[in-house]
């Protein structure tokens, strides 16, 4: 099978999770003996780019007749079985998906934002979920509150761009939902559910799990949809020491934020950012993971990076965090499951947890407000060690590169057998 992997890659001052997935993913098919035909640019390049292709840039995002052009010699000369396209701004535009069907290839995109609707792609502005834009035909509140890049001009090419291309969107011919809140999602937006499969990312296994530390871990950038207010609010409701260590790690505009509050309090460590072994380290030192966003965060790393440690995660009910711990689908009753323990703590996972707490299969999720989080912390810590081994589990069935590489190889095949005609 020869596939196409099409991405603009973020700049690298910018850290982007995104980046790391598609790497990694064109790492995992090679090895699974699929053929990868790179089709990369990079927002880097802006910067060197001759006077004549920068006056191009701000329609790059609805026609990017470069990327056209090199894409059509591309499969004209390798004739793939699919185009799969991750990020198309600004270098790609949506416009590959028009070139590659021309040429008789199918498309599978996968969802990493909501930027079909919004403009930022995050459903979120001034600190709060936006949907404003979601259901019109062109996204006005975007332009009026400069929702891309902080510019009236550039927002309003970026909705002006999402005008153009709905239809565009509604012609590929797969969609992967990284988590059940994507795929609703693309269903609100008008895409068929035969044409949306739901395959999360893969990390690479660190190994069988290290015994459970002690103490909370947050870990992730330090800004403000990842709700650090939020934790630090819910976390002050407790007297110093009554939960053991919160441990924050990671950087951003908030840095400020989390360095008061380690100063105020002893049983709060500010980390700083780590690279990939002070990650581990931090993990194997913790109980449970805090995913604490404030957004609809499509598909927090950190969570899969905690459950294959065999660490539960701590959540907000919002985006794909939900799936992630498997607290979105029915589970087995207390005591029946094949993995059923005997425990009579409350709130393990696998009891009935207070009023407002909802147990997944690897974790719990509240509301984002602070008293539910600071009910849910003592709840975590108590059930940590007993849910530890099936967190552990649910990375191994539903996270593990050998799983995810499968099933996405499976969606290139379906879409290679209903290739279009040139």
């Amino acid at each position: 099978m020869r596939i196409v992997v099409a991405h603009n890659r973020y700049r690298e001052a910018q850290p982007s999770g995104e980046n790391t997935i598609v790497d990694a993913e064109i790492a995992q098919l090679t090895a699974a003996g699929v053929e990868v035909l790179p089709f990369i640019r990079s927002s880097d390049e802006i910067p060197t780019m001759p006077k004549t292709a920068k006056a191009l840039l701000p329609i790059s995002p609805i026609y990017a007749p470069r990327a056209q052009q090199e894409l059509s010699r591309l499969l004209t000369e390798h004739r793939p079985d699919v185009l799969h396209l991750h990020n198309p701004y600004p270098l790609l535009s949506p416009w590959v998906v028009r070139t590659a069907h021309k040429h008789g290839v199918p498309v599978v995109q996968t969802v990493h934002n909501y930027r079909q609707v919004c403009s930022s792609g995050l459903y979120f502005r001034d600190g709060v979920i936006c949907q404003d834009c979601r259901g019109r035909a062109l996204g006005v509140p975007a332009i009026v509150h400069r929702c891309y890049r902080g510019s009236r001009a550039q927002s309003a090419l970026m909705a002006t761009t999402l005008a153009v291309h709905r239809p565009t969107w509604k012609s590929v011919d797969r969609f992967i939902a990284l988590t059940t809140a994507v795929a609703d999602h693309l269903r609100d937006y008008g895409i068929p559910d035969e044409r949306i499969v739901v395959k999360p990312n893969a990390i690479p296994d660190p190994g069988q799990p290290a015994p459970v530390g002690e103490g909370f871990l947050f870990l992730g950038r330090l800004s403000p949809e990842k709700g650090l207010d939020l934790l630090l609010d819910a976390w002050r409701r407790h007297p110093e020491g009554a939960l053991g260590q919160l441990r924050i790690a990671g950087d951003g505009e908030l840095r400020p934020l989390v360095e008061a509050a380690a100063a105020e309090r002893a049983d709060v460590t500010f980390l700083g950012p780590l690279d990939r072994a002070g990650v581990r380290a931090a993990l194997d030192d913790s109980a449970v993971v805090l995913a604490t966003s404030t957004w609809h965060d499509v598909l927090p790393t950190v969570i899969i990076e905690a459950l294959a440690s065999g660490r539960p995660v701590l959540g907000t009910a919002l985006g794909g965090i939900p799936y992630l711990v498997g607290a979105d689908t029915p589970r087995e009753p207390a005591g029946t499951g094949p993995a059923a323990v005997a425990s009579a703590v409350p709130g393990d996972g696998r009891v009935a947890p207070p009023a407002g707490i909802e147990a997944g299969e690897a974790g719990w999720v509240v509301a984002p407000e602070p008293a539910a989080l600071a009910a849910a912390l003592p709840v975590a810590r108590a059930g940590a060690a007993a849910l530890a081994p099936a967190a552990r589990a649910r990375y191994e069935r539903t996270f593990h590169p050998d799983v995810v590489t499968k099933q996405l190889i499976d969606i290139y095949a379906g879409v290679a057998r209903t290739a279009r005609p040139t």
